[in-house]
């Protein structure tokens, strides 16, 4: 089946404006003026708004659960302790002049209530992640790689949010200093 160009067209368009300025304040005349797109070409593939935030959400999701897997994997090759790879790639974000904080914590946050289906997507990637980080963890003891991949998915998320928030570009290097401690305590 052949690529729908003006779906991946919405779908791009409405990935760059949420990220640079949010879900609720990019309306759909506002994706559609960017993307070029007709109403009724965005309205033959989404039903609805949330249905293109999902849409988009599905796509980050895809390609960053496929890049920080990759990554993870390359990492093992070289070296005993992979998921600190994880923070050299978030630094590297955030000192990327793209960086305009995590689509899923703010799709948290503007949809705030957990019975929202973009609330779940949102919070069921943050949960797929810390299982990918499980994986790559080696402590014989299971209950401890768990507590690990949670303690480091805490990290990962408060440096995020302290990139955004504050501005900290070095806050993936603290968070990885955090993480070495963490992982060292057996």
């Amino acid at each position: 089946m052949r690529a729908q160009p003006r779906k991946q067209q919405l779908i791009d368009t409405a990935f760059t404006l949420f990220n640079e300025h949010g879900y609720h304040a990019t309306g759909i005349d506002w994706i559609l003026n960017q993307s070029g797109v007709a109403k009724a070409t965005l309205y033959k593939h989404f039903a609805s708004k949330d249905d293109l935030i999902l849409a988009v959400l599905k796509q980050r999701h895809d390609n960053l659960y496929a890049s920080t897997k990759s990554m993870l994997e390359k990492a093992s090759e070289e070296s005993d302790c992979p998921v600190l790879q994880v923070f050299d790639h978030l630094h590297d974000w955030f000192n990327d002049k793209h960086y305009f904080g995590c689509n899923f914590i703010k799709a948290c946050a503007e949809y705030a209530d957990e019975s929202s289906e973009i609330h779940r997507y949102a919070a069921g990637h943050k949960e797929s992640m810390r299982e990918l980080l499980l994986e790559y963890l080696d402590d014989p003891n299971l209950e401890l790689r768990r507590w690990q991949a949670e303690a480091l998915s805490l990290l990962i998320d408060g440096a995020i949010v302290s990139a955004q928030v504050c501005g900290s570009k070095n806050a993936a290097l603290t968070a990885r200093t955090a993480a070495e401690h963490l992982l060292a305590q057996r």
